[in-house]
C-alpha cells in the first residue's frame, strides 16, 4: 500500500491555506475578496488537483475578527469540508484542522479513519491546542492561561487518537484529562496520516517535534528562519523523527512589478479592514506565540495583506525567486493564498510553476503522476 504523497513527493511542497474562510488570508474590504462558498472551494480544489498542487489546509474558526467585514466570520467546518473535497478530487491531500478542546478524540479518530477510506489515504490532520480566547468564550469554555496546560491536554488528546489508530482490541485509558472504558477504533486509517502543527512557543515546538510530521511556522526574516528551521530539524532528528518545516505565503503575481505592487497597495493598505487587523494582532499578542512577539508589531501591513504570510509580490520571476528563497532557507514547503484564489491561481500555475520546475524544486504534473 502506497504512502501518503506528503511523505513521498520528493519536491518543495505547495498548498493553499484558509480557502474555507471568508476573506481567505486577506483582511481586506475589496469586493473581489475571496468568497468561501462550497462551489468556490470545489472549483479551486479541482484546479489545484489538476495542477499537481500537494495539499489544501483550512483554518478552524468559531467566531470572526469583527471590523467592517467580520473577517473569518463565515467559515466552512473543516472535517466535512475535507471529506467533500476529497470525494471530488483524485490526487491532492486535504487537511482537517482540529481544535483539541472542541473535538473529542474518539470521535475525531473515527472521522479521520472514515475520510481515509473516502479519499484513498489523502486526509491529513492539523492539530490546534487553542489560543483564541473569544472562541473559548463562544463555546462556553475557559482558555488555560499557561501553554503547559494547553499542550498537556493536546498531548493526551493525541495519545488517545494514536492509540485508537494502533490498537486492534478494546482498551481502557486512564489519564488526567480523559478516562475511557473499553474503547476501540474500528476502522483505522490504512496509511499513516500526515500530522501538522503550528507552533511558536517552546512548549508548542516540543509538542510538534514529538508528534507532528510537519511543523508550521511563519517566515518573516529569512536569515532568522534559516537558523530556526535547521534547529527544529535537528531537534526532530535527535528524537528519531524526520520533521518537515512548512511556512505560509501570500501571492500577488502580475505581468509587471508595478501592477503587483499597485494591487497590493489597493487591497492590502488602502482598502484593508484595519479594525479587524488590529483585533487579530491584539489576540495574537495576548494569547498566542505563533508569531515572534518582537516582530509582530512590525508586520501589521503583512497581517492585512496575507495574515502575516511571507510576501510573494511581483512578476512570475520575482514570485518564483521568493519561493526559491524559502527553499534555500530550509523550508520543505509553503502554503499559498490569493485575494481571489480561483481567479488568480491559473496565472500562477501557468507562469510560476514552470520556473520552479526548471529550477528543480518541483516536478511536472506528468512526472509526479507517473511517480505516484
Amino acid at each position: 500500500m502506497t504512502e501518503n504523497s506528503m511523505f513521498t513527493a520528493g519536491q518543495f511542497l505547495l498548498g493553499t491555506f484558509a480557502s474555507n474562510c471568508s476573506g481567505g488570508m486577506s483582511v481586506t474590504k475589496v469586493p473581489e475578496r475571496w468568497k468561501n462558498s462550497w462551489d468556490n472551494n470545489l472549483k479551486l480544489a479541482q484546479l489545484l488537483d489538476a495542477a499537481g498542487i500537494d495539499f489544501m489546509l483550512p483554518i478552524a474558526r468559531w467566531i470572526g475578527y469583527g471590523g467592517e467585514t467580520n473577517f473569518h466570520g463565515n467559515v466552512l467546518e473543516t472535517v466535512t469540508w475535507a471529506a467533500g473535497l476529497l470525494a471530488k478530487t483524485q490526487n491532492i491531500n486535504v487537511f482537517a484542522t482540529i481544535h483539541t478542546v472542541a473535538n473529542h478524540p474518539v470521535v475525531l479518530a473515527k472521522q479521520i479513519a472514515t475520510i481515509d477510506q473516502i479519499s484513498g489515504g489523502r486526509i491529513g490532520l492539523n492539530i490546534v491546542a487553542g489560543w483564541n480566547q473569544p472562541e473559548y468564550e463562544a463555546l462556553g469554555l475557559e482558555l488555560p492561561t499557561d501553554h503547559e496546560t494547553r499542550y498537556a491536554y493536546a498531548e493526551e488528546w493525541f495519545d488517545v487518537v494514536k492509540t485508537l489508530w494502533q490498537r486492534t482490541e478494546t482498551f481502557d485509558y486512564d489519564g488526567k484529562f480523559f478516562n475511557l472504558s473499553r474503547v476501540l477504533g474500528d476502522p483505522r486509517p490504512a496509511r499513516k496520516v500526515p500530522i501538522l502543527n503550528a507552533a511558536g512557543s517552546g512548549q508548542g515546538r516540543a509538542f510538534a517535534v514529538r508528534n507532528a510530521d510537519f511543523l508550521f511556522t511563519p517566515a518573516i526574516d529569512l536569515e532568522r528562519s534559516a537558523s530556526e528551521v535547521a534547529e527544529l530539524k535537528a531537534q526532530g532528528k535527535a528524537a528519531g523523527r524526520d520533521l518537515g518545516v512548512l511556512t505560509f505565503s501570500h501571492v500577488v503575481c502580475r505581468p509587471t512589478e508595478k501592477e503587483a505592487r499597485d494591487y497590493l497597495q489597493h487591497f492590502g493598505k488602502d482598502n484593508a479592514d484595519w479594525e479587524a487587523v488590529d483585533n487579530l494582532v491584539r489576540l495574537q499578542f495576548a494569547h498566542a506565540h505563533s508569531f515572534p512577539h518582537d516582530l509582530l508589531a512590525l508586520i501589521r501591513d503583512r497581517m492585512a495583506a496575507g495574515h502575516g504570510g511571507f510576501p510573494l509580490v511581483g512578476t512570475p520571476e520575482q514570485v518564483a525567486e521568493g519561493i526559491l528563497s524559502l527553499h534555500r532557507a530550509g523550508f520543505n514547503g509553503t502554503t499559498l493564498s490569493f485575494v481571489d484564489y480561483a481567479e488568480e491561481f491559473p496565472y500562477f500555475r501557468d507562469t510560476v510553476l514552470p520556473i520552479l520546475e526548471a529550477e528543480g524544486i518541483r516536478r511536472s504534473v506528468t512526472t509526479a503522476a507517473a511517480a505516484a
